[in-house]
């Protein structure tokens, strides 16, 4: 680049200054981008690379996007996990002016998204911190969007894994990590298979430095000391806070006082979902396609955006305090009142997304329209806080009085922003008239001015005669005459040529100079006027960002509340009642996901659950009978109520859980080398170690991963520790296909056996769905192959090697639990096989044979026999 221009110097000097970005550097009304981000963004955004001094030995690789049209271009990036640096100019151009000043305005993250184009009006986008030194982990988690701001902090040789899997839970697009940390975070969350494209950003080690950060977090928040967020003294929670919050503020130019406090993550405070319960259960996300066949979207019909991403906070994080849980159940009853709730909803309709708007504000990008519709939602609050303060719920009452009217804000935006604002401040026509009387002044100016050059482009036409003259107007010219080449000889002397075109020639006079100045010279100020006035007002209105915060969250929460009681009347949900004991005792249960979607009745199911005489169930029964759907009923209705929701059951009485642990399905893991059994291992070890008698367990098919022997001798253990460990027995449900675990029944006095039932006619299985007492005798996995279209022969085939297998069984459980070989075991089977047990019978017949008391004729007949009885 020795031989390159002034401009691309500029670009080369700060693109060195924002490493790890793509450069959108604004030429007039393009952003262009120039070597490695413009291969890379041509690319991505599917657009032209072309080069610029093509015809030097080292072109320089060029592509650009209209600056109007740059939101989605940039959104595209983003969203695939890119950082995007946008340069401005600083200054305007002028006369003499070789090279403007530009500088970067913004840089736009994965994790600091706020721009409308960029994010789902339902779900937070949330910006994660980590950090670790020995045995102290920290994380920290921003939606900036929001103002939503959070921190953790573990101890222990475990605190690593601990608080990894709480930022996952937050599924954030960014994290933040030291240098130092590179390879510890690059090995956790580029390999584990649940981050999914998690964009990871890492961090100059004194990003994360605590005096630096204890200092930026109390001037951000105006305070002397920390203690108000319990902070004091927490260093590793300081850091990492301290640092999300300077990148914020660091990318978007702005100081983001939206962010108005930290709230620290408790594990008193929240029952525990980790990523792989949240995904098993299907709180949020779908394993399919249909965003809608999950938790959330059978219990979201919230009308706001706000609304939406509170709703699923409570669903990812539902709450431990008993209290809180009444004190949201006892809102549902209160919005069980069809007219109380229709008016709320009625007027959240037509409430925009307040949280967002104001974060916005004050980041400087909030728009004239975004205020409009700030303005038209603060109209709403007054009949919203009337019905809520008036209700006979604690908590409604809690939030209509947290609600603010700001009636000087409304007024302020009534009298300032029209009421079609164009989309650009520098479109004219975002002031209303009346509101500043030097712009109202101006902009007579510029209509009568207009008006003149009106008038006196028809009376040029009357003295020169020429019907065809035109006065028009551009950007590079100004104000012009334009005549025709065929009259031209009728253009008065006192006419100035200013440029000659193919078909007409274009002229100036004095008088049209004059007006020219005035009517331009009132447009340009009138848009420097309009900006200034529009700051002043959002500046007046962002003095206000505490109440308008209080206010947002009040309506949201209103709007989750009202989202749930409408699910409650709709899908026939009742009120759970919640204590302090171990008794899990569920009637009629249904899982409120399945039964929507459903063809035909969903099969109710009865459960019974506690720390003493039903701790561990055994539940057995055909494939396609259920049992999965059962365990996953159970784990969902546990979570509704602790999210303070009705649940799907004729009655639900519930213990506190503190954590939901699933073990159901598998897949490999291939990126880390792990297989389907591995990965089930894993996860099976992970609750064996942390579940505690207060948590809810759901296991599905453990050992199914292996041979027969392996899976059975692992899930037997299993089943027992569960039941018999002081430290981690927990109430648990088991569902296997492993019928040998029902004798657990008879050895262990908390272990009950259930069955879901089916029969047999003629051949076909139906399945009845219904959970009982007892225990299944058989899986009917050839009726469901049959079912599944496998082919006739192959089911034929698979029942007679069935009825071979079970006529050489190799073991059988004794009432003490051991195994018992049978004579084909002692000869030294270790795996069952499925055509060792055949083939090791015909072994033992050869060993017996006396080969020397048969003719030829004998032997060769007994070969045959033994060829005929091989598989």
């Amino acid at each position: 680049m020795e031989n390159a221009t002034p401009m691309l110097r500029q670009y080369l000097e700060i693109k060195e200054k924002h490493p790890g970005t793509i450069l959108f550097f604004r030429l007039g009304d393009f952003y262009e981008m120039f070597n490695e981000d413009a291969i890379t963004a041509s690319k991505e955004l599917e657009i032209t690379l072309t080069a610029r001094q093509k015809d030097s030995p080292n072109p320089i690789p060029m592509c650009g996007v209209p600056h109007h049209a740059a939101s989605g271009y940039i959104a595209k990036l983003v969203r695939k996990g890119f950082r995007v640096a946008i340069c401005e100019q600083a200054e305007e151009a002028g006369k003499g002016t070789k090279l403007v000043r530009r500088e970067v305005v913004k840089i736009i993250t994965p994790g600091t998204v706020t721009d409308s184009q960029l994010l789902d009006p339902k779900e937070s986008v949330f910006l994660g911190t980590i950090d670790s030194r020995g045995e102290r982990c920290a994380i920290a988690i921003l939606d900036l969007s929001t103002g939503e701001f959070l921190c953790a902090e573990h101890l222990g040789t475990d605190a690593w894994q601990k608080a990894v899997e709480q930022l996952r839970a937050f599924q954030p697009k960014e994290i933040l990590y030291s240098v130092s940390l590179s390879q510890l975070v690059l090995e956790t969350f580029r390999t584990d298979g649940v981050s999914g494209n998690v964009t990871l950003t890492a961090l100059d080690d004194e990003f994360l430095d605590f005096e630096s950060n204890e200092n930026l977090l109390k001037s951000h928040f105006g305070l002397r000391d920390l203690s108000i967020f319990e902070l004091d003294g927490r260093k590793s929670m300081v850091s990492v806070a301290g640092a999300t919050l300077r990148y914020a503020r660091e990318t978007q130019r702005e100081t983001a006082d939206h962010i108005d406090g930290i709230k620290i993550l408790k594990a008193e405070d929240f029952l525990v979902l980790d990523p792989v319960t949240l995904r098993n259960l299907e709180i949020v996300e779908p394993r399919g396609d249909s965003k809608k066949r999950t938790l959330l979207g059978v219990l979201d019909s919230a009308v706001t955006g706000m609304g939406s991403r509170m709703l699923r906070s409570w669903l990812v994080r539902p709450l431990l305090d008993l209290k809180e849980i009444s004190k949201r159940h006892d809102a549902l009853d209160s919005l069980h009142n069809s007219l109380l709730r229709d008016s709320l909803r009625d007027s959240l309709e037509r409430v925009y997304d307040l949280e967002r708007l104001v974060g916005r504000l004050n980041l400087g990008s909030a728009t004239a329209r975004d205020l409009l519709a700030l303005g038209r939602t603060l109209e709403q609050t007054p009949s919203i806080k009337r019905s809520i303060e008036a209700s006979d719920s604690e908590l409604l009452r809690a939030l209509g009085s947290r609600i603010d009217q700001l009636p000087n804000v409304v007024e302020l935006l009534s009298r300032a922003i029209s009421d079609e604002p164009p989309l650009n401040i520098s479109d004219g026509g975002t002031i209303r008239d009346g509101f500043n009387s030097d712009l109202d002044e101006l902009r007579g100016i510029s209509r009568s001015g207009k008006q003149v050059i009106a008038k006196f482009e028809e009376d040029e036409r009357t003295r020169t005669g020429i019907p065809s003259l035109k006065i028009k107007f551009n950007n590079v010219f100004g104000y012009f005459i334009e005549i025709s080449k065929s009259n031209l000889s009728k253009v008065p002397e006192d006419y100035t040529r200013k440029q000659t075109l193919a078909n007409a020639e274009r002229f100036t006079t004095p008088e049209l100079k004059d007006w020219e100045q005035k009517v331009l010279g009132a447009e340009e100020r009138i848009i420097q006027l309009e900006t200034e006035i529009f700051n002043q007002v959002r500046s007046s209105i962002r003095s206000n960002t505490a109440s308008l915060m209080s206010t947002a969250r009040s309506l949201a929460e209103v709007d989750s509340l009202c989202a749930l009681a409408e699910a409650a009347t709709r899908n026939r949900y009742t009120r759970p009642k919640l204590h302090l004991g171990d008794e899990l005792n569920i009637t009629g249960a249904r899982h409120p996901v399945v039964e929507l979607f459903m063809d035909g009745e969903f099969i109710p199911n009865d459960v019974l659950m506690n720390n003493s005489t039903n701790r561990l169930l055994i539940l057995t029964g055909p494939n396609m009978g259920g049992k999965s759907t059962i365990l996953r009923q159970v784990a969902l209705i546990q979570v509704m109520a602790q999210a303070g929701s009705f649940v799907p059951a004729d009655e639900a009485v519930l213990p506190i859980v503190d954590r939901v642990w699933t073990r159901v399905g598998a897949s490999d893991d291939l990126a880390s080398g792990r297989s389907t059994f591995m990965v089930e291992m894993t996860e099976t070890a992970t609750i064996l170690l942390n579940a505690t008698s207060r948590s809810l367990v759901l296991l599905d098919e453990i050992g199914r991963g292996t041979s027969t022997f392996d899976g059975l001798s692992i899930a037997w253990a299993v089943a027992e520790f569960m039941h018999n460990s002081n430290e981690h027995s927990a109430k648990t449900i088991f569902a296997t296909h492993y019928h040998e675990l029902t004798e657990l029944e008879s050895l262990l006095p908390g272990a009950k056996n259930y069955e879901v039932t089916a029969r047999e006619n003629d051949g076909k299985v139906v399945f009845l769905h219904r959970m009982q007492r007892g225990k299944a005798s058989q899986s009917y996995g050839i009726a469901v192959a049959k079912l599944a279209g496998i082919p006739q022969s192959v089911i034929d085939r698979a029942k007679e090697v069935l009825n071979r297998l079970e006529e050489y069984e190799l073991a059988v459980l004794s009432s003490h639990g051991k195994v018992e070989s049978n004579k084909a075991a002692s000869k030294g089977i270790s795996q069952a096989s499925l055509f060792g047990i055949v083939n090791e019978a015909v072994i033992d017949e050869l060993r017996d044979l006396d080969h020397s008391k048969l003719d030829e004729k004998a032997l060769r007949d007994f070969v045959e026999q033994i060829r005929s009885r091989i598989v």
